[in-house]
């Protein structure tokens, strides 16, 4: 019988997800990758066994589909698996203007950042219970404590991450499994996001942090059952701000942001969209 415990970490081929799943390897975890297919996600799982000697399971499998969850959850059964760790990085990001984006792509979008983290949790609750001690690490958004230009229905949907697992946490806490949150700022987990946080002001380009140094912070703050894991001194600072600034000069700083934007797509001549893959999110 299979006594090995695994991390399983959604959205794990490159950026945030990567990061995490080398850091999970660095502390001795066995790992079960899940990503996109044909996104690199075996090269990757064979580079971790051979460096850090720890067991690598590769699934890949398009989770925005709700039956490849149900999928997932059957197949780590039937592998005889054992979970005691469950992180939910999967997601799909977006930078445009509400009128941009297509009702296509917001339901892709609500279905991955919100319905895949909720039945993953539901699916794998009870494996959890029995393989202690045991976690949930769910990927929320700085920007879920603020009301920014072009993040309108993603900031939404890290604000439901953001709530469901503060009240998950009190709900599991009898079952002795801890559940977290971790909310990053700016990250550059991909060219296209490079590109985009390198356009921010200067303020804003100073909490900009890599993926791998907030891995370490989220997978630390897990460990020690931290509530919420909110990583880098800037990023902690502006939530502060936010606490100490009266309401109506957070609207005057988000008018100027909305701004700033409508005068950078007149003056390009487009309207960029950021569209992230299955794999980073923030």
């Amino acid at each position: 019988m299979n006594t090995k415990l695994y991390t399983l970490i959604t959205g794990s081929s490159e950026g945030f997800g990567k990061a995490l799943a080398i850091e999970c390897a660095k502390r001795k975890m066995n790992l079960i990758l899940v990503s996109l297919p044909n996104s690199g996600l075996t090269p990757l799982a064979e580079f971790i066994m051979q460096t850090y000697n720890v067991h690598v399971i590769p699934i890949e499998k398009d989770l925005s589909v709700e039956e490849n969850c149900v999928a997932l959850y059957k197949e780590v059964e039937q592998r005889k698996l054992s979970v005691n760790m469950l992180i939910n990085n999967v997601g799909l990001g977006s930078t445009m203007f509400f009128k941009e984006g297509t009702i296509d792509f917001y339901q892709k979008q609500v279905k991955l950042n919100v319905m895949v983290t909720t039945l993953l949790s539901s699916l794998f609750l009870e494996m959890l219970k029995t393989n202690q001690p045991s976690h949930i690490l769910n990927v929320s958004s700085l920007s879920c404590f603020f009301y920014l230009a072009k993040k309108q229905v993603y900031g939404a949907t890290k604000s439901y991450v953001y709530s469901f697992s503060k009240s998950l946490r009190a709900e599991l806490k009898s079952d002795n499994i801890n559940v977290s949150v971790i909310c990053p700022g700016g990250m550059n987990t991909n060219p296209t996001t490079i590109k985009t946080n390198q356009s921010n002001h200067w303020l804003a380009r100073q909490s900009i942090m890599n993926p791998d140094k907030v891995a370490v912070i989220a997978i630390k703050g897990l460990l020690h059952q931290d509530e919420i894991i909110i990583p880098g001194l800037m990023n902690k600072l502006f939530l502060l701000i936010e606490k100490l600034l009266p309401d109506f000069m957070i609207k005057m700083i988000a008018n100027s942001h909305v701004n700033k934007f409508q005068s950078y797509n007149i003056g390009n001549g487009n309207h960029e969209q950021q569209l992230l893959s299955q794999t980073s999110q923030p």
